[in-house]
């Protein structure tokens, strides 16, 4: 009988459909466990075989919780707003809606014909005003909160009012923009109640600001750090430049204390958590304040040093530093402009990794040193972010490598941090009032001393404070695009108000084009008769990729509620994400903002724990193996050699489609049916009668042609085989290639396992109801110890070839024995589900049970060996092996030894000097 997987796994993808195997309850005796995969956005590609990677795994790990008795909730959704969707509605003028459907559609199709136990009864998907309708909410609590640092928590904006009514501005300890006004109690009560609304907006979590962000022409909207790659957008390739916009921010700083200190207690990764440290990049120090030379205004600079304040020999700030214009004098405006000009077109990535090449230039203006009223040059470089602290840096080129290379190569003056020459005698007139602070007056003094005098010196005179800053920045909360959710404001008397709660959810409005209109507005300005109320403006751009992603591990809890979010009963339930599967590229974008906003929710008393996941995992990239064909240069008519033959001629290497080539052979009809850029003359030299072609590891990816299709691997192996063969690959969090040739193996190890069932010609059922012996239970336990020590932590790769020994074993010993095959089919099924349905029914059980099955318990008596093959050697060389018992007493395996047949004639009749028994190693006779 023919292990026919095709039927074999339609039949019980059908199964499990039909009866809701999967699906979940909120309320269950058993403990709880979440696991829940990064969900994908649904591209239009479909899936590769390098996608479920991460979904096989989890998949795994879920149904053998379920075996080991634990209620699993393992959901699946789709990230489904976004701008892969929008630029192919302003090509073909199609709404995204319609093709976000089609590819969704298309990814569960994709997925459920890999066998996932998903519960797809609680399907969500971030572009449905149902869902969205939350993420609006979410915002309208941010924007109606602010940070008190006393309560180390979100708290409702009514109370920060009221404390300005009772104490005034010096009775509020929050989060806020800096310029906040300083007021009374009796001065806030005398302000309008628009003045009052406005001094709000500077302290809420959501806000307005002119912020510097990645502006793309091309795409016309605003971009992710993440979105951009190499200067250009990696959606089309367009140009990016840094442009100042205002933007709804999200106050992220405000939780970057928690967000630190949070990552001591989650399981995840040292890798992912160092990222995270150095991205919030927490530091102490003192801002100082700058006076620019014959102008008002000053330059602000974070130091972690102040100390090395006398060492400053230039000041260094950010192309895209609000007072360039202001600092640039008439003699340095052409270069200056260039210089703004082509720092634009480089991304911040690139500018923060250069660290050889030295670049900048002169803006003509000068700052003073506040301690020793030194002329300070200010100078544009690149390698300054505005973004970052507060976009400019003072030079201290005697104690920082960057620094010195930068004043060797512009000849600038590299200054001692501490002029030990300085007449101490001066140290009491050089505090006085008025007067620069003299470097000799810190000689002597400890670092942390130098630190604090000098700080103290620049808060007595207003000229900077002691501070703690961080490298993260409030994050962008606005793209100019259609595709997203609506930002749920609109605007009176220019300032923004939260639309009403029973408003929701604000629906995107039907738009002529998904483009920006001709005022430069964002595609929802094309909206006609779109107010609020009839009357009022909306905002016009919508929320960022990641704001539907920020939580969307609640929505599954409870996905039908129109009410509320999730249920407090559903949320009670399930907590927290125990297992959460995806890709390390998240780290400082989904990642972060995740936990932002799931401790907000916290806050606001949404979120029971303070992390969103306890433990994380990282699943590699798997690689493409891609193939060439090589291509003689200006050959005519076109010739190609094969791989062995390309060293004889000069020859371009092409990529050819992987799915035309088998074990390396290219086939070249199909070939010449596949490419029209090769003529019908073209010539295939070949190297006997097969055309052999090259290889290489790269990405995968459409353009190198090494791009494999999940579905025909699926077509042609069967989904069980390719889950098996993705496990098999190599450790889970590893990059690995992917290499077809290699998955016959595993299909193998499948038609096996089926012959231990089923005779192959006959198709005669071969279980029997025997009793095992002791070499097929030691088989089957080793197995069974293997594959459950494994799964617990996530080492899939070495499971595989445990069932791949098991099976050889039960192949050898010709067991076809029930017990020992039942539970090898338990725990096969967490990997194989498909086949393990179908035998366990064949041994006679309920249809699909077996997910329901305990799994089974290791038991380490069989693993107790009860006898022991010893080599006998005599005078140095093993003549025979004798067993013996495990217990057996020297004594008498000398005895035994010395009757055996085979000993007595190496013996030739001599009495042994010395018989040497060493217990379950070897026996010495010596003659």
């Amino acid at each position: 009988m023919e292990y026919a997987f095709r039927d074999i796994e339609k039949k019980w993808q059908e199964f499990w459909e039909t009866n809701q195997t999967y699906r979940v309850e909120n309320q269950s005796e058993l403990p709880k466990y979440y696991v829940l995969d990064m969900f994908p956005y649904p591209s239009g590609a479909g899936l590769h075989v390098g996608h479920p990677l991460g979904y096989i795994a989890s998949d795994i790990f879920s149904r053998y919780k379920r075996m080991k008795g634990f209620n699993v909730l393992h959901p699946m959704g789709f990230d489904s707003f976004g701008l892969p969707a929008e630029q192919y509605a302003i090509q073909t003028g199609q709404h995204p809606a319609i093709t976000t459907e089609q590819n969704i559609t298309r990814y569960i199709e994709q997925l459920k014909n890999i066998g996932f136990s998903f519960d797809w009864s609680r399907e969500i998907r971030t572009s449905n005003a149902d869902y969205y309708k939350w993420t609006q909410w979410i915002f309208m609590q941010l924007f109606n909160h602010y940070y008190d640092k006393d309560a180390d928590k979100a708290l409702p904006v009514t109370t920060l009012t009221e404390t300005f009514a009772q104490k005034g501005s010096k009775g509020v300890n929050a989060v806020c923009d800096e310029d906040a006004p300083v007021f009374t109690a009796e001065e806030w009560q005398a302000k309008s109640e628009q003045e009052q609304y406005e001094i709000t907006l500077k302290y809420r979590l959501t806000y307005l600001a002119d912020a510097v962000v990645n502006w793309c022409p091309g795409l016309g909207t605003v971009l992710a750090n993440d979105e951009v790659k190499d200067g250009v957008s990696e959606r089309g390739g367009f140009p990016v430049e840094k442009k100042l916009m205002r933007q709804w921010m999200m106050r992220i700083t405000a939780y970057a204390d928690r967000l630190l200190n949070g990552l001591d207690t989650i399981d995840w990764s040292e890798s992912i958590k160092e990222q995270q440290r150095n991205w919030i990049g927490r530091s102490q120090g003192a801002s100082v304040k700058f006076q620019v030379e014959g102008q008002e205004q000053t330059i602000e600079v974070f130091t972690t040093r102040v100390d090395t304040i006398y060492g400053v020999s230039f000041m260094v700030i950010a192309p895209e530093h609000e007072l360039v214009p202001s600092l640039t004098t008439p003699e340095q405006k052409e270069a200056v402009d260039a210089y703004v000009d082509a720092t634009k077109r480089r991304s911040e990535l690139d500018r923060m990794m250069e660290v050889k090449k030295v670049s900048g230039v002169f803006t003509g203006s000068y700052v003073i040193n506040p301690f020793n009223e030194a002329k300070v040059p200010i100078y544009l470089a690149d390698y300054v972010l505005a973004g970052y602290g507060t976009g400019a840096v003072m030079g201290v080129p005697s104690g920082d490598q960057r620094d010195w290379n930068f004043a060797t190569h512009f000849g600038l003056p590299i200054v001692p941090i501490l002029d030990a020459q300085k007449d101490i005698d001066q140290q009491a007139d050089a505090t006085k009032e008025g007067q620069y602070i003299n470097s000799g007056i810190i000689n002597g003094m400890t670092y942390k001393e130098a630190t604090q005098t000098l700080t103290n010196w620049l808060e007595e005179r207003g000229l900077g404070k002691g501070k703690v800053n961080y490298r993260m920045r409030d994050a962008v909360f606005s793209r100019q695009r259609y595709w997203g959710e609506p930002v749920p404001v609109y605007f009176k008397n220019g300032l923004p108000y939260l639309i009403d709660e029973s408003d929701l959810p604000l629906e995107l409005p039907a738009v002529d084009k998904y483009l920006p209109t001709e005022t430069g507005e964002p595609p929802l300005g094309r909206a006609t008769d779109w107010k609020y109320k009839g009357e009022y403006e909306y905002e016009l751009s919508t929320m960022p990729g990641w704001a539907g992603s920020s939580w969307y591990w609640f929505r599954y809890m409870d996905p039908k509620n129109e009410n509320e979010l999730a249920s407090k009963e559903a949320i009670d339930y399930w907590q927290n994400i125990d297992l959460y599967v995806g890709g390390s590229e998240h780290a400082t974008g989904h990642l972060l903002y995740s936990r932002f906003w799931n401790k907000f929710l916290k806050d606001i008393g949404i979120a029971p724990e303070e992390e969103f996941a306890k433990k994380l995992v990282n699943q590699g990239m798997i690689q493409g193996r891609s193939n060439f064909i090589y291509r003689v240069k200006e050959s005519q008519p076109v010739t190609f050699v094969s791989f062995e033959l390309k060293d004889k001629y000069d020859v371009t290497p092409l990529h050819v489609d992987v799915n035309i080539v088998e074990q390396d052979v290219l086939d070249v009809e199909k070939f010449r049916a596949s490419r029209t850029d090769v003529p019908e003359d073209a010539l295939f030299i070949m190297d006997g009668d097969k055309f052999v072609c090259g290889w290489e590891v790269e990405k995968m990816s459409k353009s190198k042609f090494n791009v494999v299709n999940p579905d025909d691997v699926v077509e042609r192996y069967g989904a069980d085989t390719l889950r098996l063969y993705e496990m098999f690959l190599g450790p889970l969090t590893d990059s690995k290639p992917w290499n077809t040739n290699g998955i016959s193996g595993t299909f193998n190890f499948l038609r096996k396992l089926w012959r231990l069932f089923y005779e192959d010609q006959t198709g005669k059922y071969l279980v029997t109801d025997q009793q095992p012996t002791p070499e097929e239970l030691k088989a089957l336990h080793k197995a069974i110890k293997k594959v459950g020590e494994d799964i617990e932590v996530l080492s899939f790769n070495t499971s595989v070839p445990a069932f791949m020994v098991l099976a050889n074993e039960l192949t050898t010993l010709k067991c076809n024995k029930k017990t020992i095959l039942s539970d090898f089919v338990r725990i096969l099924a967490p990997f194989a589900p498909h086949i393990c349905e179908e035998l366990w029914v064949a041994l006679g059980n309920e249809p699909g049970t077996v997910t329901k099955q305990p799994f089974p318990v290791f038991n380490p008596a069989y693993l107790v060996e009860n006898s022991f093959d010893y080599p006998i050697q005599i005078n140095g060389k093993v003549r025979a092996t004798l067993t013996f018992a495990a217990d057996a007493q020297p004594k008498d395996i000398e005895a035994e030894v010395l009757a055996n047949e085979t000993v007595l004639k190496w013996l030739e009749g001599k009495t042994p000097k010395k018989v040497v028994v060493v217990p379950k190693r070897i026996v010495n006779v010596v003659i």
